[in-house]
């Protein structure tokens, strides 16, 4: 694990840097808070732009990765639906046990609903489905895998962490998710994708190995 973090300290400095500020920031602050803060500061470009961003957390983006990694490594193509599936249970299994309202329903029974600017054409999510936010889990364990397999790349650990960010904000700001919850999905995001980067380089296979390979290299080698 030290290699790992070693080898990617953009991206895990960035990582302990908001996991940091933000578990100080959540000693300090109301559950609402962060959501009035966007609240106050909307605009409509904030509001385009996050209403399209927080979709690069959702599954449009592993098909995308899975295409991608077929011409660059199998292993690593298979690790994305593994991640996306696992994500996917998780964050089922915290949400029912925690069982916490979303921000509609909890600022509806606060009557502060009237107090928050909405974004306009947002279908808000109801329910017991609000901790931890599933959107921020996917994108911490999706693109924190990514940059972990990039680690030869620097700069990208810093853009895929801004990524895994922006989207994890965006369903503070569409008033989908509390602070809390995204703090919590990305610490579980986060783990995953060290758990799945370490787990699969235990399997240490010949350089040759069709698994090491583009798929289009096996294709070829088959004709051949």
């Amino acid at each position: 694990m030290r290699q790992l973090f070693r080898n990617n300290i953009q991206y895990v400095s960035c990582c302990i840097l908001f996991f940091t500020f933000g578990g100080v920031l959540l000693f300090f602050i109301e559950k609402p808070d962060v959501i009035f803060f966007f609240s106050e500061r909307r605009t409509p470009f904030l509001d385009l732009f996050f209403t399209y961003f927080t979709k690069m957390g959702e599954e449009i983006m592993y098909f995308v990765f899975l295409i991608s990694f077929l011409f660059i490594k199998v292993r690593y193509a298979i690790l994305v639906p593994l991640i996306g599936i696992t994500v996917s249970m998780i964050s089922y299994l915290t949400k029912s046990f925690f069982a916490h309202d979303r921000p509609l329903i909890y600022l509806e029974n606060m009557g502060l609903a009237d107090q928050v600017n909405f974004v306009e054409g947002i279908q808000l999510l109801i329910g017991q489905t609000s901790f931890p936010s599933g959107h921020t889990m996917s994108a911490f364990a999706l693109y924190g895998l990514v940059a972990f397999m990039f680690s030869r790349k620097k700069i990208w650990g810093i853009v895929f962490f801004v990524f895994a960010l922006l989207i994890g904000l965006s369903r503070n700001y569409l008033v989908q998710h509390f602070f809390q919850d995204i703090y919590l999905g990305a610490m579980i995001g986060f783990a995953l994708s060290i758990l799945f980067y370490l787990g699969q380089s235990k399997f240490i296979l010949e350089e040759g190995h069709w698994l090491n390979k583009p798929i289009l290299n096996g294709k070829e080698n088959e004709r051949k």
